[in-house]
């Protein structure tokens, strides 16, 4: 990627235009949003398909079809499904350290989201105030409660924003459900795109530290705070729009 001092904007408009559409979704974990026709279950789908998301693409993409050949990630379903019988579902379930188990709970707490607030979106809404700069607090509070639900004590899907982490998998999904264009379906209506955080993968810290958007080697939280900001100083409304466009770049080698 060459190290762009001028027209910057220009640049990230031409790769958004050239890598921000259908013919690269196949390369994404959001391509399973894409085939659901139902939208109600976008933030149930997106919130699994996000939580695992680590790992080789192919791996990923194999383990949430595993997910989702054991059930149907829709709240129709899930008020369907018995307790016994989710933990059943997925006796056999792995994705590289995580365990059926572990997928099993998030489900059954869910469930139990839907049962107190009728969606994750309620549930997010309910833990954000407007005045918040970034959804941090809120997710916070969101993944609190979820976790909450849990009826295990080992939780390597969900992250703890409250930690030194990047959470590349919480702000993937808070991406998807915000935003709206070709790639993010923007479910969750009514959240500013501005108070988004970049999704920091190693590919994006590599082609961060490669535009000179920072100088951090570690792949945290505040290396993803710096990396946001400079992207708002292009634009301040949105500014993980180039995230899918420029990590395409990244996958293949080109930063």
């Amino acid at each position: 990627m060459p190290k762009i001092k001028s027209g910057l904007r220009n640049y990230l408009e031409h790769i958004y235009h050239q890598y921000n559409n259908h013919d690269y979704v196949d390369t994404d974990p959001v391509m399973f949003l894409h085939t659901c026709e139902d939208s109600s279950a976008h933030e149930l789908l997106g919130l699994f398909a996000s939580s695992l998301a680590y790992g080789r693409v192919a791996q990923i993409l194999k383990s949430i079809r595993k997910v989702l050949g054991c059930v149907s990630l829709s709240p129709v379903c899930l008020y369907e499904l018995k307790d016994q019988q989710v933990m059943r579902l997925f006796a056999q379930f792995k994705h590289r350290f995580t365990t059926g188990e572990e997928v099993a709970s998030l489900l059954l707490a869910c469930k139990r989201i839907y049962k107190d607030h009728g969606s994750l979106y309620n549930c997010f809404l309910s833990h954000y105030k407007e005045a918040d700069t970034t959804y941090v607090p809120a997710l916070v509070g969101f993944i609190k409660e979820v976790k909450s639900c849990y009826r295990i004590k080992k939780i390597s899907l969900l992250p703890d924003p409250e930690k030194k982490s990047a959470c590349k998998r919480l702000h993937l999904f808070l991406r998807w459900m915000i935003r709206k264009d070709a790639i993010d379906p923007g479910p969750w209506q009514g959240l500013p795109a501005s108070k988004l955080i970049i999704p920091l993968d190693t590919h994006m810290h590599r082609i961060g530290l490669s535009m000179g958007f920072t100088k951090r080697k570690q792949a945290d939280i505040k290396t993803a705070m710096e990396i946001t900001d400079r992207f708002k100083m292009i634009n301040p409304d949105d500014p993980v729009k180039y995230d899918f466009a420029l990590t395409r770049i990244g996958m293949s080698g080109k930063t």
